[in-house]
């Protein structure tokens, strides 16, 4: 089942996609994510309706780095023993069709990285490998969107990653019953129509219920924290030259099974509030 939370005529609803329409419901995100049942109120076509975030505002976004072993060798990193793990901050999140914003006083090498995430939809903790699918209540497409200099020169991943808008997410939140097997999906972006990044998810290092396991061993799991499992290679850091996202470019991250997720970058002067990196 395909979820989306829009906004129409000023309100915000969750509905179900039933191929160009969308069946509206009274539902919740803390509904969808406990599979309560309903029954559609209307129905609406989809290209009337404004997508917005499908998973409301997470307890937690896990991030998994360097996970895709062609990825390791386009950055030059030696491939992890263990799953790397950092955080995007929540207020990071965006909707699709949403400006990712930055100011240029702050960055100027912001990068896109196309990334299945994985939505918990239990609580759990020392969680089996065996066992750890079951904690899935489904996925969604993401863009781990990244200022490469801010990352570089802090010397850790928290502040490059988690600018306001750094973490678009969407079109759809697709129920685990829908996608069996998270390790055969085609993950790709696309810059201003471009292929950048063209791979499957059969090429993570750590698949995803080992991730989750490993997750659990060190912290509790709730329901509706997102996982982000790593992006394939194709980034514009590991390219010659380098090639950075630029203001009024449109980015598309684009799983199987999920849909695409479009963003467009907007690039503020500075003037208002002058940053200093």
């Amino acid at each position: 089942m395909k979820w989306i939370q829009f906004e129409y005529e000023g309100n915000t609803h969750y509905g179900v996609i039933d191929g160009e329409m969308v069946q509206v419901t009274d539902l919740a995100w803390e509904d969808v994510l406990s599979k309560r049942p309903f029954t559609p109120l209307a129905a609406l076509p989809l290209a009337d309706i404004q997508p917005l975030n499908p998973i409301g505002r997470p307890h937690k976004i896990i991030c998994i780095g360097l996970n895709y072993l062609d990825h390791c060798r386009e950055t030059g990193a030696v491939p992890p023993e263990r799953p790397l793990i950092f955080t995007k901050f929540t207020t990071a999140m965006n909707d699709p069709d949403g400006e990712v914003r930055w100011s240029a006083a702050l960055t100027q090498k912001v990068d896109y990285e196309a990334e299945l995430a994985v939505i918990i939809g239990k609580n759990g903790r020392y969680i089996p490998e065996s066992d750890a699918l079951s904690y899935i209540a489904g996925y969604t497409a993401a863009n781990d969107i990244t200022a490469r200099d801010l990352q570089r020169s802090d010397g850790q991943f928290i502040r490059g990653k988690s600018l306001d808008s750094f973490c678009p997410m969407g079109p759809a939140f697709v129920t685990a019953d829908d996608i069996p097997d998270p390790q055969n999906l085609e993950i790709e972006s696309r810059l201003n129509g471009r292929v950048m990044q063209e791979s499957n998810t059969s090429q993570m290092i750590f698949p995803v219920a080992k991730l989750i396991s490993f997750c659990s061993q060190a912290f509790t799991l709730e329901a509706g924290d997102v996982l982000l499992t790593g992006t394939p290679h194709g980034v514009g850091i590991g390219r010659t030259p380098q090639l950075f996202m630029q203001n009024g470019d449109e980015i598309v991250v684009e799983v199987e099974g999920i849909g695409s997720l479009r963003n467009w970058c907007r690039v503020d002067d500075g003037k208002e509030q002058p940053l200093i990196s």
